[in-house]
């Protein structure tokens, strides 16, 4: 980890210094220069060829924060299994507490509004009825869950001393979230196993997230019986609250959720630090209606794909050649009925010809983060386009795709989808076991795309979908959960006291 502290002697750094980072040389700005200050921590991020300035402050609250969670881990080791799954019982029942809630209710409207004012998304800001009650079934899940931070495995026998494999719990884990406030259920999940966790929560929604710190996560610490440094909220605005947190090597884990090129800095932050990484990147699913394609399955499918953004939102439909008449115009109506709920309409970026089924000649309103957008309802888009994800507010927004045959849809989808989620409409099972075994993604289906989630699939809240970006995945699924954050440690108990080598 390229780090330097920025003080008043004769390690400050100056314009037109150069830094060494990874194998980058790096020529320190004037602009970034000026802007040090005593004490400012520097860090060298070689996948990005930039240098981030950590404010004395926002090194200190995080560094703090972290301090507390790692000595919340050894406490957690004298705390019972009956006592963590009191924290979540109490949790849940402090999160549906009304009054209690009330507070954080307030909190998120405030988030809401502020956010709304600066031209800021608020799709998975705004703490819904909705939210609230998945929550609390989180919270419950959690509490359900048989699992034990420390469990004897395996164990080999040898003659006169065994070797014994003991599941144990991973350490402080790290979170960095961007403004949803549904977190909580999500981070707190890691408890279960005997962790702690350490989360930034982004600034969109931090007053919502002292709410309920302050409300329902730790009045159930402390009623529970454990220790308060068990859930640290990072109480920082600042972008670098991320980058220290990422930065600081007790951490046993790093979970970056989100999408963009912020996300895939701050695992590369982590990596340089030596701390393994569980990326949240770019979503967005297809689906791909095949030939044999049945009527009814393919409109609830793209209904039901385009009901919220998401990260598993269908973002990319193609539709055969052969059937695109016929499929282009099913399509339209399926998207303009999942926009009638949202009193929207959809907004349609066509690929390989598909404008040809469709009147490019009308004008909607486009409900976008800025406010509303008069545009086309229907424009052409180049096929390179495809790597995009349409980050909608109200209007689903989607490319639509005439293809050759379903090996075209594949070859497509492996080369500019972030390989994600893919659903393949079709009622030959031969085009769908084509799909399963050509396409290169974890997530699979033949319905709607927004089965991809722990907690709606699994029944095991899920601490993030991670680490997708190439596709299939090494060992374990791309559903990151509670139960995933541990380590595996031995143990040798010897019956002879004459063992050697």
């Amino acid at each position: 980890m390229n780090t330097v502290s920025n003080t008043s002697g004769e390690a400050r750094l100056q314009e037109g210094d150069r830094v060494l980072v990874g194998t980058q040389m790096i020529t320190v700005d004037k602009d970034f220069a000026m802007s040090l200050q005593p004490g400012d921590v520097v860090l060298g991020v070689a996948h990005s060829g930039q240098l981030r300035r950590i404010p004395a402050t926002v090194a200190r609250i995080v560094k703090d924060a972290v301090t507390r969670a790692t000595q919340a881990f050894t406490d957690m080791s004298s705390v019972t299994d009956d006592q963590i799954t009191r924290f979540f019982e109490l949790s849940a029942q402090f999160l549906a507490d009304d009054e209690r809630f009330e507070s954080v209710r307030q909190a998120n409207i405030a988030d809401v509004e502020s956010a709304q004012s600066r031209g800021r998304s608020t799709t998975r800001l705004q703490l819904s009825e909705s939210m609230r009650n998945d929550m609390i079934e989180a919270l419950q899940m959690w509490q359900r869950l048989e699992l034990s931070g420390s469990e004897k495995i395996a164990e080999v026998k040898h003659e006169g001393w065994t070797v014994e494999q003991w599941r144990a719990p991973l350490g402080c884990l790290g979170f960095v979230f961007e403004g949803r406030p549904n977190v909580f259920a999500d981070a707190t999940g890691v408890l279960r196993g005997g962790n702690t966790v350490v989360f930034r929560i982004g600034s969109d929604a931090l007053h919502t997230a002292r709410e309920i710190m302050s409300h329902i996560i730790e009045p159930a610490l402390d009623e529970a019986g454990l220790p308060r440094g068990a859930v640290v909220l990072v109480d920082s605005p600042e972008h670098a609250a991320g980058w220290a947190l990422f930065s600081d090597p007790r951490m046993s884990l790093a979970v970056a959720r989100g999408s963009g090129e912020a996300v895939a800095e701050l695992g590369a932050i982590a990596q340089q630090a030596g701390i393994p990484v569980s990326l949240h990147g770019t979503g967005g699913a297809w689906i791909i209606a095949g030939m044999s394609a049945e009527t009814t399955s393919l409109v609830d499918a793209v209904q039901y794909s385009l009901d919220r953004k998401v990260c598993n939102t269908a973002n990319v439909i193609c539709v055969m050649k052969d059937h695109a008449a016929t499929h282009v115009p099913l399509v339209f109506d399926a998207a303009e009925q999942a926009a009638a709920r949202k009193n929207t309409h959809a907004r349609i970026h066509c690929v390989g010809g598909a404008e040809k089924w469709l009147d490019t000649d009308v004008d909607i309103d486009v409900v976008r983060a800025e406010g509303i957008v008069r545009e086309k309802q229907v424009t052409v888009a180049l096929q390179s386009d495809l790597s995009r994800e349409w980050e909608w507010e109200g209007s689903p927004e989607f490319f639509l795709v005439v293809v050759e045959d379903v090996a075209h849809a594949v070859t497509l989808c492996n080369h500019y989808s972030p390989q994600f989620v893919v659903s393949v409409i079709a009622n030959d099972s031969a085009e769908s076991d084509f799909v399963w075994s050509q396409v290169n993604a974890p997530f699979v289906g033949n319905g709607f795309t927004r089965w991809v989630d722990g907690q709606f699939a699994l029944r095991r809240p899920e601490l993030g979908l991670s680490n997708w970006q190439h596709g299939r995945l090494f060992g374990r699924g791309g559903v990151l959960s509670g139960d995933s954050a541990f380590t595996v440690r031995l143990r040798v108990m010897q019956q002879q006291s004459d063992i050697r080598r």
